[in-house]
């Protein structure tokens, strides 16, 4: 447990694999073991009482965005996407930063978990419990052959799109104001993906999608909805955040939303300005609990992903927002859902 007893967070979303990557380690899990510049790793873990949660596989475009950060400073924005990448292009990298994961569970620190049973047991034995999770499915072809491949080496989650467009679907730009309904929906290709994925037992990601791709899922999957990192449109209106009606889907269908701590998705003013108290994230907390119920809200962080309100530092200070939340007048029984219980129960929907 944590030094402040509070509860084990299991998280929606975080990009360690893609810093890794990045990194270019020769021994990714050292940073890891021992510490590293970024948001997460096992000596913050430990302090911060980070139980686990969603590791995305994320592939960097070649014309990635450029000087995102001071764009989105000062809105109105409207920040043009990269082009789509070739399985050809993203498949040797999704497979580099799957190989990470397989690398920390070595150490056995870490579990790459297929069942809550698993997440249960790493929770209670200190050890992280992650799910392998691709964040954009540009690794994926279209005869989906990929895919079993993945599936077998741990994928359990899956989004079909970052932002720019894939063979399956389209995301929406980093826009403020915006809504999300921009570009057309699933592609036949996409529809198979779900369908592919519901017979898996491989949870779909609403987060990134457009309103239309959204609506797809929602017509096509047997499974609850789950936007992994997303947040409150009415709030803050940025194409990434849930409008009432796609809030409303999601608590139909029992599904999660895991809040995004990414201050431009956060502020009412569309703002990356880290320097945004831990508060800004209680009423999109309020929101959500209000319109979904409080089974179906989670934490979705973009750890080591995202620009995050200052008081978080890195996952050693996931303290801070846990006493912001029990000073707010969230109870035991409630912390302990929006922690981890939300995202196990959602979990063993989808996995059966």
């Amino acid at each position: 447990m944590p030094e402040n007893h509070l509860p084990l967070i299991f998280d929606g979303h975080n990009d360690l694999l893609f810093r890794l990557f990045e990194e270019n380690a020769a021994d990714p899990s050292a940073g890891f073991l021992n510490g590293r510049a970024g948001h997460i790793d096992l000596p913050k873990a430990k302090i911060g009482g980070f139980g686990g949660g969603f590791f995305a596989i994320y592939v960097p475009s070649p014309d990635e965005l450029i000087d995102t950060l001071t764009q989105m400073k000062n809105p109105p924005y409207d920040l043009p996407l990269p082009g789509a990448m070739t399985q050809e292009a993203a498949l040797p990298i999704a497979l580099q930063q799957a190989a990470h994961l397989i690398a920390l569970e070595k150490t056995g620190t870490l579990k790459i978990c297929t069942s809550t049973v698993e997440i249960k047991n790493c929770l209670a034995n200190g050890i992280i419990a992650a799910v392998m999770h691709m964040e954009g499915a540009e690794a994926i072809d279209e005869d989906l052959y990929a895919l079993d491949v993945f599936y077998k080496a741990g994928l359990r989650s899956l989004g079909p799109v970052w932002s720019r467009p894939t063979i399956f679907g389209h995301g929406v730009p980093f826009r403020y104001p915006s809504t999300g309904d921009i570009g057309d929906g699933l592609t036949d290709a996409g529809k198979r993906l779900v369908k592919r994925c519901d017979e898996l037992g491989i949870m779909l990601d609403a987060s990134h999608l457009n309103e239309k791709g959204f609506w797809d899922i929602a017509a096509i999957s047997s499974n609850p909805i789950v936007a992994t990192h997303s947040n409150v449109h009415a709030i803050c209106p940025h194409a990434r955040n849930l409008t009432d009606d796609q809030l409303k889907a999601i608590k139909e269908s029992q599904g999660v939303v895991g809040l995004n701590f990414a201050v431009a998705f956060t502020r009412p003013d569309g703002a990356m300005d880290e320097n945004t108290e831990l508060e800004a994230l209680l009423p999109h907390l309020d929101y959500l609990i209000e319109h979904l119920g409080e089974d179906h809200v989670g934490l979705g962080s973009d750890f080591d992903g995202a620009h995050i309100p200052h008081e978080i530092k890195d996952i050693s200070d996931l303290g801070n927002l846990r006493q912001v939340m029990r000073d707010h007048g969230y109870n035991d029984h409630l912390m302990n859902k929006l922690c981890h219980e939300n995202w196990i129960r959602v979990l063993d929907k989808v996995w059966k």
